[in-house]
């Protein structure tokens, strides 16, 4: 999580210098665990998260579910291979290359690679640590969070609904349906979105009135 630390830094910089807000997209749960562990001490003046995962072991099981695993897990799994795959010569003196390839489903991708590659001691250290569900109490600054109730990757019981009442600097926006970053709207959904709009007027209610807060 360190990494994010000075590409923030560096990006909120630039931002001042051009005398307007800068557009920061980061993996929503990469976001608010650096939010939560850092507090009110960071540059960033507001944030806003889509569709995010809030306990990793909760999106890990429902994506295992059968029609889950067929539709999205077992795809999304040969992405992750095809990634790595490219680049294995750098890491075949730490990792099993080999036995990586043959995961089925992202639980075992992330047992035999992304865990041992950070120096997780175990898988469940791992999504331990990447859930920002745990964190979410500690965020110090204004934070949009939308996500919608038949999210297969981020399942509705583990969504923290009372600890984002426990923190006044966190709405969090929940709909009946939306999916995964969908929030099509309409019988024809060919103009922007629900989220798109949810951002739009978050963003512009932090620049008119976000020295108010």
């Amino acid at each position: 999580m360190t990494f994010i630390i000075p590409v923030i830094e560096v990006i909120t910089s630039c931002s001042l210098q051009l005398k307007r807000p800068s557009k920061l997209f980061f993996s929503s749960m990469l976001l608010l665990n650096y939010l939560g562990k850092i507090g009110p001490k960071t540059p960033l003046k507001a944030a806003a998260t889509f569709s995010v995962g809030w306990n990793t072991f909760a999106c890990s099981e429902s994506l295992e579910k059968p029609l889950n695993w067929l539709l999205f897990n077992y795809y999304l799994t040969t992405c992750l291979q095809s990634s790595v795959n490219k680049h294995r010569h750098m890491f075949v003196k730490q990792i099993d290359m080999d036995h990586v390839m043959k995961a089925k489903s992202i639980r075992e991708f992330d047992k035999r690679f992304t865990s041992v590659m950070f120096g997780y001691r175990t898988i469940d250290d791992y999504y331990t640590d990447a859930s920002p569900n745990r964190r979410l109490k500690s965020v110090g600054i204004p934070v949009l969070c939308l996500n919608s109730v038949d999210d297969v990757f981020s399942p509705s019981h583990a969504i923290p609904i009372e600890t984002a009442k426990q923190n006044p600097n966190v709405a969090l926006v929940l709909t009946s349906y939306g999916g995964h970053i969908g929030f099509l709207e309409g019988i024809w959904p060919r103009q922007s979105t629900y989220m798109d709009r949810v951002f739009k007027q978050f963003v512009q209610a932090m620049v008119e009135h976000g020295h108010e807060l």
